[in-house]
């Protein structure tokens, strides 16, 4: 980078900070990142610092929903009404207390995901680049409270990373229970992706243990069957409506520490996400498949615990509890990779790196 040729930041890469100002989203606060290396996404502040809109180049990465962004609220808690508010894009965190169904769990009620998707951050900082000082790195730092008067009482402050030059997103998610009674944790990273990175022929990379099914017909046979599920196919007409599939996959660790990667390549784009995380945190990562006309979308989702539903994940001793005064954190890296010998890296996770 040649810093004797521009003055603004800004003419390289950057944090750029508005509020939308037209139709369902207007008034949400957004944070647009430029890494001056292909890849650009969008943060919205006041939707629990999620990502909609993420490209690379001239190519979308993600799935944006018909409605797109709306404001945050607490009316869409209860059952599904949180699809109503779901703007699918990159990433759409859910939890931290269920990221399961509907159900009603120690006779509390909840609804579909939890409530952090419509939960507005307390911005802590923005940290712009500085080239001419030799600080590539950019970061938003932000913190979300949910919880009421006697509790559960939790409170999230994430950190998202980019730098200068490097198409990688990193993400520090730390949790604590500010409360005074034990409380049940579960987190779940909905990555979405669409099309044109998911087309025909792009395939899912991981390299896992063991593939579980979600219990439903549908998802036995795509996951269980001839079929092969790492492959994307063109629309299909059984997934019109609310129908798609589900699988929770057990990637294998690529050393001591915990550390694996799953991903999605387009071998026709020489383009591919990647996404990084520790499976110490994330004990499954699912993978939602819905190939619908017009809503053809799937996501890469780590996980640590279940969609089954918190009563089931209690009842089958897979959901995870954080103490009173007790912290959590999770580290973990979305990562765009481009041309042949980087998507064919990824795609060496399902041993088949071969071909034209």
């Amino acid at each position: 980078m040649d810093t004797d040729k521009f003055i603004n930041v800004a003419q390289v890469g950057s944090i750029e900070a508005y509020t939308i100002d037209e139709g369902p989203a207007r008034g949400v606060r957004a944070l647009c990142v430029n890494t001056g290396a292909g890849l650009r996404y969008r943060v919205l502040a006041d939707r629990g610092l999620d990502i909609d809109q993420a490209f690379f180049n001239e190519h979308s990465l993600t799935f944006l929903a018909h409605k797109g962004v709306t404001p945050p609220t607490r009316a869409l808690d209860r059952g599904l009404d949180w699809l109503r508010g779901f703007p699918v894009g990159l990433l759409t965190s859910c939890g931290p207390t269920n990221i399961g169904g509907p159900c009603t769990d120690a006779g509390e009620e909840l609804g579909l995901h939890g409530p952090h998707s419509q939960t507005a951050a307390a911005l802590e900082s923005v940290l712009q680049p500085d080239p001419h000082a030799g600080r590539l790195e950019m970061s938003i730092v932000g913190v979300m409270r949910y919880g009421a008067l006697y509790g559960p009482c939790v409170t999230l402050r994430r950190t998202i990373t980019s730098r200068l030059g490097e198409n990688t997103i990193d993400f520090i998610d730390e949790f604590f229970n500010a409360g005074n009674e034990d409380v049940p944790h579960a987190w779940l990273l909905h990555i979405n992706f669409g099309w044109p990175l998911l087309d025909r022929g792009a395939e899912f990379c991981y390299d896992a243990q063991t593939v579980e099914p979600f219990d439903n017909d549908a998802s036995r046979a795509w996951f269980g069957g001839g079929h092969d599920p790492k492959r994307v196919p063109d629309p299909l007409k059984e997934h019109q409506g609310p129908n798609s599939v589900v699988g929770y996959l057990y990637p294998k660790p690529l050393d001591r520490t915990g550390r694996t990667t799953v991903g999605v390549v387009n071998r026709k784009l020489r383009l591919g996400v990647a996404i990084h995380y520790n499976t110490r945190e994330f004990a499954r990562c699912g993978n939602w498949q819905h190939w619908g006309r017009r809503e053809y979308v799937a996501a890469l989702e780590p996980m640590n615990g279940t969609v089954n539903g918190r009563d089931k994940d209690r009842a089958a001793g897979a959901l995870d509890t954080m103490p009173a005064g007790t912290r959590k954190s999770y580290r973990y890296r979305i990562e765009v990779v481009s041309g042949r010998d980087e998507t064919e890296k990824l795609r060496a996770l399902n041993g088949d790196s071969k071909g034209s």
